[in-house]
């Protein structure tokens, strides 16, 4: 799986990202489907669907910049890590 995630163009990856942010911003931002929620009485797993839609909106973003961040790992994509600066005696 590591190699065929090495292998991707940068472009691809980025489109994949993109989106899977797209699509939490219109569940964030697009009020008919909150509407939509927010009219429902029903409840799922103990919480009423309007409080479930925000928080399955939140693991939509959480899992994203978490998935992005695993792939740019394992592609060498991420800052390196710079020594510290050498402490300094008073």
């Amino acid at each position: 799986m590591k190699t065929f995630i090495r292998e991707l163009d940068a472009r691809v990856v980025r489109s994949i990202f993109a989106a899977g942010y797209v699509a939490a911003l219109v569940l964030a931002l697009f009020p008919p489907l909150y509407l939509w929620a927010s009219g429902s009485h029903a409840v799922i797993l103990g919480l009423p669907v309007p409080l479930l839609y925000w928080i399955v909106d939140a693991a939509l973003v959480g899992f994203g910049l978490w998935a992005q961040y695993t792939v740019e790992g394992i592609r060498g994509e991420l800052d390196e890590q710079r020594p510290a600066a050498p402490h300094r005696k008073a």
